[in-house]
């Protein structure tokens, strides 16, 4: 997610499938798991988490294993039992609703016994489409919000294309509809057009999947059918944009009446799919990709019929599947878990159901999550150091020797105006509308969906907003919402070993503090810059100091184009560069925060170490994940953050690193001091 902790979800471990390496020392740093081998010159990383690397095994359900699966796994345990409590509530409440849902999710009999006949009625709806308008109308009932731009960065959609409903970038007083390119089943384009072996070996083992798939929905010569579809999914990809290039915001940012899509992107009945996707008010939408959404279209007019509609069969028996039959989940997880993700075994059924619960009625959850688990004292602690990094913030922008008067004005006017929340909203979403039935699995899920949705046309034409949240309370992540000039810290990642008030404070300032400069940080890096205190995409800037930072920028990536986590794959520095800039600006922020809050004097020696290392350790053991191959590949591709591991040779931008650890100018991590990135 864009300002977010990547993979901190509630996608939870199973804790007794890992190997459990020893704990960290109680309230304090992990000095067990460090490598006193390694200069913390050389790599910072494995210096901090070297040995904790090497005694931890990865679950065999997971792609990846870190500092925030455990706390997330420890979220989850304790949500699973409020959520099962919640069975026991008086019938008709949301509580009550909270139990049925996850029940049903739980109900494998009756999941089996019902076996494909829940998708009855779209496979009869898929076999009807005789003519184009047809396809039309069914491609607009598939549109969903279930993609983000600007928030959790999520461009990614199965479905033909994606809405979201946020303020309009032009106009942040009002809201408006984005549409976003979708359709395929693969993570991104390039796993379509990648030329090299290994990917020709992920399209090989994906064709496979798909006529699986096709002949579990009972189709017959289900290979040929397949190759057809990842034919048409290659179709799409090629007028896909890539994932750097979506990330571009001013080219993003297209407004097209509702008459210029016939004209723009001829082929589609747009008309019947708006109808269909309840779409019919909306004067003016905003095309994120528009030459995917001709591309697209251009192809419901090209590609034969039967075609479309074994590619939607497969799509829709494919997103179904966690409420499916068993044999439909094993062959999913055959692909998108071993393939793509390095899992040999699926996950346990509980936290399935706990993520689909949340994701359908995630409010009423987290309003029982933090009613037992984050009290008011640590609210209160938080917004006290949110405060201080804020402060600090500042300062920083204060003392800028490169940033003219007038661009600091427009900085500093951002900074006072930014809204913080912290822990939970202020207002608890209202679930009353969405209807759950005890037992029926997928119907409880296409009804969340479908009540999200809804949720969301319904805010076009409405006052914005602002104090709407876009993370569950229990999310073990935080977020920066660019268009509301807001940020959201859940009350799950305010917990250990992130935020402890059981230790000293220097370290939470390392670990949550460095977290809290990044989301702050996010508002002013490559893509929050281009919006003002309001929210509209507006140059703030003068040309000097708007090259100036141009030019910090672009040596941040060089600086992560430089690391290769394998031979001849490089980390994308242009990718990553938003939440690279965020990290720097946010750790340099964290620090400054720490010693001002010490008054000039020294923090205390624990554990051995000073203040300053206390700082810096905290940070790289906060970040200490270890990840399969084809899962990091796969984040490399398609994500807009550097992997774990790479995220704590931030250190070498800070001149206060170098002292604190002796680092040489002979060591691998050294930067001159000229070379060193400091853009805030």
């Amino acid at each position: 997610m864009r300002g977010s902790l990547p993979l901190l979800s509630l996608c939870i471990t199973v804790p007794a499938l890992v190997a459990a390496p020893p704990k960290a020392a109680p309230h304090g740093l992990d000095l067990a798991g460090m490598d006193r081998t390694v200069a913390p010159g050389d790599d910072f990383f494995a210096y901090a988490n070297g040995a904790w690397v090497k005694r931890t095994e990865i679950p065999a359900d997971r792609g990846s294993y870190g500092v925030g699966r455990e706390v997330a796994d420890l979220t989850d345990r304790r949500t699973a039992a409020l959520i099962r409590g919640a069975a026991q509530a008086p019938a008709g409440s949301e509580l009550r609703k909270v139990g049925d849902c996850y029940a049903s999710f739980m109900d494998q009999k009756r999941i089996e016994a019902r076996g494909l006949s829940p998708l009855g009625p779209a496979f009869k709806a898929i076999a009807a489409i005789q003519d184009r308008t047809q396809l039309a109308r069914y491609l607009g009932s598939t549109l969903r919000a279930d993609v983000d731009l600007l928030n959790a960065t999520n461009y990614h959609t199965a479905n033909f294309l994606g809405l979201w409903v946020a303020q309009d970038l032009d106009q942040p007083d009002q809201y408006a509809p984005f549409l976003v390119q979708g359709g395929l089943g693969l993570p991104e384009r390039s796993y379509y057009l990648d030329p090299s072996e290994g990917m020709a070996a992920v399209r090989t083992q994906y064709t496979t999947h798909v006529a699986a798939m096709l002949k579990l929905a009972g189709l017959s010569g289900v290979l040929e059918r397949a190759t057809a579809v990842v034919d048409l999914e290659t179709r799409m990809a090629k007028a896909h944009l890539g994932r750097e290039e979506s990330g571009d915001i001013p080219k993003g940012n297209n407004h097209w009446r509702r008459a210029d899509f016939a004209a723009k992107a001829p082929g589609l009945d747009w008309e019947a799919f708006f109808a269909a996707a309840g779409l019919t008010k909306p004067s003016v939408f905003v095309v994120w990709q528009p030459g995917a959404v001709t591309g697209l279209s251009a192809l419901t007019a090209e590609v034969p019929l039967s075609v479309w509609r074994d590619y939607l069969a497969f799509h829709a028996i494919q997103h179904a599947a966690p409420v499916l039959p068993k044999a439909v989940r094993d062959q999913s997880f055959a692909f998108y878990g071993k393939v793509l993700s390095g899992a040999s075994q699926p996950r346990e059924r509980w936290t399935v159901a706990v993520d689909l619960t949340n994701q359908a009625l995630g409010e009423t959850v987290g309003k029982a999550y933090v009613s037992k688990y984050f009290p008011p004292s640590e609210k209160i602690r938080a917004e006290r150091m949110v405060a201080n990094i804020k402060g600090a913030f500042r300062v920083r922008i204060e003392h800028l020797d490169w940033m003219s008067p007038a661009t600091k004005a427009k900085a500093l006017a951002k900074l006072e105006a930014l809204q913080v929340s912290v822990g939970y909203p202020d207002r608890w979403r209202d679930y009353r509308r969405l209807k759950i039935v005890p037992g029926d699995a997928f119907g409880n899920a296409d009804r969340a969906e479908r009540f999200e949705y809804a949720r969301n046309l319904a805010k076009l034409g409405k006052p914005i907003d602002r104090t709407e949240w876009v993370m569950n309370p229990q999310l073990v992540n935080a977020v920066n919402l660019p268009v509301m000039n807001a940020l959201n810290f859940p009350a799950a990642i305010l917990q250990p070993p992130f935020f402890d008030p059981k230790r000293p404070m220097v370290m939470d300032y390392g670990a949550i503090g460095a977290v809290i400069g990044h989301e702050i940080s996010h508002s002013f890096d490559d893509s929050g810059s281009l919006f003002d205190a309001t929210g509209k995409l507006e140059n703030w800037w003068t040309p000097e100091d708007l090259k100036h930072f141009q030019a910090s920028a672009d040596q941040l990536v060089k600086q992560f184009d430089a690391y290769e986590p394998f031979p001849g794959l490089h980390i994308k520095g242009k990718q990553t560069l938003g939440e690279n800039i965020a990290d720097v600006a946010g750790l340099a922020a964290a620090y400054d925060a720490y010693r001002l809050s010490l008054k000039g004097k020294e923090a205390p020696v624990v554990q051995g170490l000073t203040g300053d290392q206390q700082f810096f350790l905290s940070y790289a053991q906060s970040w200490r994940e270890k990840t399969r191959e084809p899962q990091l590949r796969q984040q490399i591709l398609t994500d807009g953050h550097a992997p774990a591991s790479f995220r704590p040779y931030t250190v070498r931008n800070l001149d206060a690193w170098y002292p604190a650890f002796g680092v040489k100018p002979d060591q691998k991590l050294y930067l001159a001091p000229a070379d060193r990135v400091k853009i805030w």
